[in-house]
């Protein structure tokens, strides 16, 4: 999509404690080949809800931005898992506990794309009104039993607990973003089901929820080969897309943001098939984080922004995947300081 005018402003992090994989494997909590195979390091662990870290990203990100309420047009919060309450909106609550505002509020579910889904849903509505300044995009989640088993329920996946947040801006930022592409492949969308029956609450088939048994069904239903080719194929579209759309080539981009997977997923999804150095991404600060579902994306560009990692005239690209099946990547280029004062306010449409 055109993204012509839109910036990132402020970014958030609220990132509780790791868990040391040793102390996990001690504590009977995960294997020994688990931690050798994905070589994850640490792992975040929360006893606050997924929302609860939410608030708290967000209000740094808008500290980070300048942005008052008056300036927030748009909340979308990502999740993947249980956010606390059934029947209940969670973007609301990010709202009324960071912005304070009465705009419209939007929870996002695509799983581990949700952060870049919000983005993308985040920049249309800008683009629709010259009149909208800022969008708050937040994400939250805290994996726990009995539903979710952060080192057995996706093998090959640690997921870790924290609330990200993101303000998108029309009036300029530290980052402009140059292009946003999203692929998807709806015929994949039975790795989130497997041939369980619909249930009529949540946790009926079994719990902890097992992707491992879900992933097995796809493998038989497509046959491996045509899975992993498809996977490596639409990640490869929307990468070579968005770099295109950008007018840049891969050896022009100086850092990437990647999700926090295991390694041998990460080998197999980006730095063999996309070409990609580990040393250039977050995956070696993210392998000591876990994989923070919809969170990934902004919460490796804050890191980046906030260790003084990116300077003026850097390209930086963030490259997402969630299953069911989406694959975002969008490109961004530095046109300030992340790490000094909120970007000043500039009243005319779309950062000019």
């Amino acid at each position: 999509m055109r993204v012509d005018g839109l910036y990132v402003s402020g970014t958030g992090v609220e990132l509780p404690v790791p868990m040391a994989a040793e102390a996990a494997r001690d504590a009977g909590l995960c294997d020994d080949w688990t931690v050798r195979r994905t070589r994850i390091r640490s792992v975040c662990v929360s006893d606050e809800p997924g929302p609860e870290l939410a608030v708290r990203a967000a209000r740094r990100a808008l500290a980070a931005a300048g942005a008052g309420p008056d300036r927030i047009d748009l909340v979308l919060h990502a999740d993947t898992y249980h956010q606390g309450h059934d029947l209940w909106a969670p973007a609301s609550y990010v709202q009324r506990g960071a912005v304070g505002n009465a705009c419209l509020a939007v929870e996002v579910r695509q799983l581990s794309n949700g952060g870049m889904a919000a983005l993308e849903l985040g920049a249309a509505y800008l683009l629709a009104d010259p009149e909208r300044d800022s969008v708050l995009i937040t994400t939250g989640d805290r994996f726990c039993l009995p539903g979710f088993d952060r080192w057995r329920t996706d093998p090959g996946t640690v997921c870790g607990d924290g609330g990200t947040a993101l303000v998108l801006s029309a009036r300029g930022g530290f980052a402009r973003l140059l292009s946003l592409v999203t692929v998807s492949a709806p015929e994949l969308e039975s790795m989130g089901r497997g041939d369980d029956p619909f249930g009529d609450a949540p946790l009926t088939a079994r719990a902890p929820i097992s992707i491992e048994a879900h992933r097995a069904h796809l493998l038989r239903e497509f046959g491996a080969g045509a899975v992993l080719e498809r996977l490596q194929a639409g990640q490869r579209e929307a990468y070579e897309r968005a770099l295109k759309e950008a007018g840049l080539a891969a050896a022009d981009v100086d850092r990437f943001v990647l999700p926090n997977l295991g390694r041998p997923k990460m080998d197999f999804q980006f730095f063999e098939p996309l070409g990609i150095d580990p040393e250039r991404t977050t995956w070696p600060w993210g392998s000591g984080v876990g994989h923070l579902g919809a969170g990934d994306q902004i919460a490796g560009l804050d890191r980046l922004a906030s260790t003084g990692a990116l300077s003026v005239g850097q390209t930086c690209v963030l490259i997402s995947a969630g299953a069911s099946f989406a694959w975002s990547v969008a490109v961004l280029q530095i046109v300030g300081d992340p790490a000094g004062a909120p970007f000043p306010y500039c009243p005319s449409p779309r950062g000019v």
